[in-house]
């Protein structure tokens, strides 16, 4: 497959997904109240669910590069921030390495301080490097990144190169959510190594609802976008589905809510999913 599909614009197949966001509220409001300065919102959820899924599916973190197919050693997620929690802040986009032996509460408070660190000085250095290249007249850039996607092919770039480009990642999420915006369907990079992309629409009142409390029922749409040479559909499917049974129920699927030390947590106001809009 990888010699008939030679990008992941053609080898993409699309899925999409309507969540029930009951439970998952519920679970979200015990968590706030019992961790006030380390809040979460859907997005949270979704990440672990989908390290879950990748746990139970390892062959799903494949990528392809150069007509060559390998196994991912170790979880990666890639996806954007604000550099402030306020309308109009710029993006980053932060690369994050999410282990199997975290727990939920051990990897929001990573998250968090990835997060930091990135609004507080790597991000920094991230735009430092860009700016350099875009110094460059176009034929330069356009050639530079030759070097770079030839070399790839290769199997050849440095470990620091690709651990600290986001697209070398298992997968990039799109939290949607946090603009106001409804799930799209994305395309997949030719660039880097990222062979899933999710994108989590903005939750919806289901009807009858009301519109807040604890009776609130909302629906979450997620799109996702999977390169098929890494794995097949069905096995796509099974982490989908997965993904689903953990944000629909996540006391169920072993999730518990703790109560993290104060010294580990720094409030950050609102989450990106109660973010105001323009």
């Amino acid at each position: 497959m990888p010699y008939m599909m030679r990008g992941r614009g053609e080898s993409a197949v699309y899925f999409e997904d309507d969540i029930s966001l009951h439970k998952t509220d519920a679970f979200i409001r015990e968590w706030n109240q019992a961790n006030p300065g380390l809040r979460i919102d859907a997005f949270h959820v979704a990440l672990w669910a989908l390290r879950s899924a990748l746990e139970r599916n390892p062959t799903a973190d494949r990528f392809v590069v150069g007509g060559r197919l390998y196994q991912r050693k170790g979880i990666w997620f890639s996806y954007a921030i604000k550099t402030k929690l306020e309308t109009g802040a710029p993006l980053i986009v932060v690369k994050r390495r999410f282990d199997l032996d975290e727990s939920f509460a051990a990897m929001v408070v990573g998250m968090q301080e990835t997060e930091t660190a990135y609004r507080h000085g790597k991000a920094a250095r991230v735009e430092k490097e860009l700016g350099l290249l875009l110094f460059f007249p176009g034929f330069i850039r356009r050639f530079l990144m030759g070097v770079v996607r030839w070399v790839d092919r290769l199997g050849m770039l440095p470990r620091a190169y690709i651990e600290n480009d986001p697209m070398y990642a298992s997968a990039f999420f799109a939290n949607m959510a946090s603009f106001g915006m409804p799930a799209v369907y994305h395309h997949l990079y030719e660039y880097g190594t990222v062979s899933i992309f999710g994108s989590l629409g903005r939750p919806v009142p289901e009807p009858g609802s009301p519109t807040s409390g604890p009776d609130r029922r909302r629906t979450m749409t997620v799109r996702w976008t999977y390169d098929e040479r890494a794995e097949d559909g069905l096995v796509a499917w099974f982490c989908v589905r997965r993904v689903r049974q953990v944000m629909e129920d996540p006391a169920a699927t072993g999730l518990v809510v703790e109560t993290v030390a104060p010294d580990a947590t720094r409030p950050l106001g609102a989450t990106l999913d109660d973010a105001p809009l323009s």
